[in-house]
Formats: C-alpha cells, sequence, structure tokens
C-alpha cells in the first residue's frame, strides 16, 4: 500500500511520520498552504465587544490556533463570561488547552449537525455568536443558527492557499511511487485533486482507495465517481492511521 497525504500542515507532515513509523510507504504533496486570514486582527476587538453569555464557536484546530496567536500578540486572552464551542473532541481538548476555558462539542456525532443538536443551540434568540474559521467554510451553521434567532459574525482566522505544481509532472511522480491510496482531509482538497488530475488520469484516479474523514468527503467522492471509499471514524491523525492499519491488515 503506497499512500498519498495531501493533508495541509502542520497536520500534513506528522501524519507522515505516523505512518512511516508503521511501515507505510507515503508520499507528501500538500495541495495548499495555511496561512493567517484576512480577517484575524479584527479578532481582539471583536471578542472584547461581545456581550456576556455569547457563543464562540471554532470550527478547527487552525481556527483556534491563529486565533490565539492574535490574541496573545496583543496581550488579550479568552474571555471567561462567554460560551466556546467545537465540531470535535481533538479541537474541543485543544482549544481548551490554549483558551484555559470550558469548551463543548457534540458526541458522537462530531460535525456541524450535531453541534445544532446541543441543547445549548436550540433557542438561540437575540444571541451573538462569533465563528472562527478558513476561507470558504460551510454556511450550514451559520443559516441554521440565524433561523433560531441568532446574530452570527464569521471571522476568517486562516485561509487556504492553493500550491503550485506542474500537474502532469506530479501526476507521474504519483504513479511511479504507486501510489494507490489517498488520504482527503477536506471537500476543498478533492474538488481540487478531481481538478488537478488531467481528464486522462481520472481513471486512475478513481481507482485509488480514498481515505475520507467526513460524511460530506465520503458523499462528494462518491459523486465525483470514486470506487473504494473509507470513512474514518474521526479526523485526527491517530484515526487516519487507525484506518489505514485496518485495510492493511485486511489484505
Amino acid at each position: 500500500m503506497a499512500v498519498l497525504i495531501t493533508r495541509p500542515q502542520p497536520n500534513g507532515e506528522p501524519l507522515c511520520k505516523l505512518l512511516n513509523q508503521q511501515g507505510f510507504a507515503t508520499l507528501y504533496t500538500p495541495l495548499f498552504n495555511i496561512e493567517k486570514g484576512r480577517e484575524l486582527n479584527q479578532l481582539p476587538t471583536k471578542l472584547q465587544n461581545l456581550p456576556s453569555g455569547s457563543l464562540v464557536f471554532a470550527v478547527s484546530k487552525n481556527a483556534i490556533s491563529y486565533a490565539n496567536q492574535v490574541l496573545h500578540n496583543v496581550g488579550s486572552h479568552w474571555r471567561s463570561d462567554l460560551h466556546y464551542f467545537s465540531v470535535g473532541r481533538r479541537s474541543a481538548e485543544y482549544f481548551t488547552a490554549l483558551s484555559e476555558q470550558p469548551v463543548l462539542y457534540p458526541y458522537p456525532n462530531e460535525t456541524s449537525e450535531g453541534l445544532l443538536r446541543l441543547p445549548q443551540m436550540q433557542d438561540l434568540n437575540g444571541k451573538k455568536i462569533l465563528v472562527l474559521r478558513g476561507n470558504g467554510g460551510r454556511e450550514l451553521f451559520r443559516r441554521q443558527a440565524e433561523t433560531r434567532g441568532g446574530n452570527v459574525e464569521i471571522i476568517e482566522c486562516y485561509q487556504r492557499i492553493a500550491k503550485e505544481y506542474d500537474n502532469i509532472e506530479q501526476i507521474s511522480v504519483w504513479k511511479r511511487a504507486g501510489i494507490n491510496t489517498i488520504v482527503v482531509t477536506s471537500n476543498e482538497i478533492l474538488r481540487y485533486l478531481v481538478e488537478f488530475v488531467p481528464k486522462n488520469d481520472h481513471n486512475w484516479l478513481m481507482q485509488c482507495h480514498l481515505i475520507s474523514i467526513s460524511r460530506r468527503i465520503t458523499q462528494l467522492a462518491k459523486a465525483y465517481g470514486w470506487l473504494q471509499i473509507t470513512q474514518t471514524a474521526r479526523a485526527d491523525n491517530a484515526s487516519i492511521l487507525e484506518t489505514l492499519l485496518l485495510l492493511k491488515n485486511s489484505h
């Protein structure tokens, strides 16, 4: 099994290292760089101006990391009179560690849909909600929260910037490496991958075993015509490793 890792930094290289330690042949080709968001510098003021009891929702570890750094840079902190939420357990633990505040997350359904089912999300009438995310994130949470009376504001804490490669050369490298399994960690990466690979190589691409970290990625991959898709239990590197080990041992 030769595995192509497309996950951006800071999690991409640690994932490769983890897989290499378990005997996997890996090739690391991140399709995006993660950089500071265009609205990040607004965060300290926006956070400070929130009414007590407002909700702060961090979509991912990247959003949390960049947000915490900008607060630290200006000598600010995470207020103790706000309610903090994240989508998954690992991101919630990370958020708690940096903010020193309790962070709630939906269990076992670690998705935006799961978050919207939490008791705290049912009556949002008049509530101010600050969403920390990257560029081009989902609009489901925003739409549903506003329908329930919430006043939602989004801060772009980080942005994904597509890396430039010679696609013909890169695909040749992947084929020579014997890539037959691809790890995809966002819909944006999957869309970019399909556009990146020339049409005459789509048959090869769709025959690779796709490792997906969410139901949404799985659905999109099926729509593209992928033949083999395995979805991990969670989005973290440990879950990806666990899934690949199960696949490896089943062959």
